[in-house]
């Protein structure tokens, strides 16, 4: 007899962004996963680079990385201890001397694994080392991979995660942006990544930031987008909020 259920909760966050405080980031994920713990959600997503905030200046990234063997991130982990769902957030890593923009899979205070970003826009290159590999994980008998932002305008991210046998794609993004531009993008950031699902066969969770900043704007949007390429549900844009859905095992 199987084990597993026959579909799970799964949630996407969309947060205020915050850049350098990473105290009030940490409330942030802590405050939205015990919602969800409450809700039974098996696995939450929150946005790119969360925990330090989406930062691309050479010298404040490298002041806020974080390697994920040292002292500072266990640290960190101690607090997540009391979390039953499955976490997936973003943050600026360190290891030896390079720089990575990575997403990192928790589970009750600990580390089962990390994604960093492959494909990494103009204004990162000078920054981020890009990652190599597409590992997969597992979450109550489902197997899931990430693709980070950008990395979802490439076919190739997608099928190196399906291909593994995956159901689902966490896409932890950030798309704070020019206003001219954010208004531009608003509806194509679905568009591109339910072409992604269609090609695939996969489910999509993604989770973004919002707000603005010296005239900047990020609307989101934190969806979840089935294989058929359709948004089944989608946080309201501009606002914060958790996005929770059951999708099949």
């Amino acid at each position: 007899m199987n084990r597993y259920p026959v579909r799970i909760k799964v949630a996407d966050c969309q947060l205020i962004e915050s850049l350098g405080d990473t105290a009030r980031n940490t409330a942030a994920i802590l405050e939205f996963s015990k919602e969800a713990d409450l809700h039974g959600v098996a696995l939450i997503c929150f946005p790119e680079c969360f925990l330090q905030g989406y930062v691309v200046d050479p010298q404040k990234s490298r002041e806020l990385a974080i390697a994920l063997d040292g002292s500072e991130f266990a640290n960190f982990l101690s607090q997540l201890r009391t979390v039953r769902a499955m976490l997936i957030f973003g943050l600026i890593e360190i290891q030896e001397d390079a720089l990575y923009n990575t997403a990192v899979v928790v589970e009750q205070g600990k580390l089962l694994g990390a994604y960093r970003k492959t494909q990494l826009l103009p204004g990162e290159k000078g920054i981020f080392t890009p990652g190599r590999q597409f590992p997969t994980f597992t979450v109550e008998g489902m197997r899931f991979g990430i693709n980070i932002c950008y990395d979802t305008n490439f076919s190739q991210c997608v099928v190196s995660v399906a291909a593994q046998g995956a159901r689902l794609l966490l896409c932890p993004a950030n798309n704070m942006m020019n206003i001219a531009a954010a208004i531009a993008w608003k509806e194509k950031h679905n568009a591109i990544r339910a072409q992604r699902c269609r090609e695939s066969g996969l489910w999509l969770l993604s989770a973004d930031v919002t707000g603005e900043r010296e005239g900047r704007v990020s609307y989101g949007p934190t969806a979840v987008i089935d294989p058929s390429g359709q948004v089944v549900a989608q946080a309201e844009l501009g606002r914060p909020g958790l996005v929770i859905h059951e999708i099949p095992v």
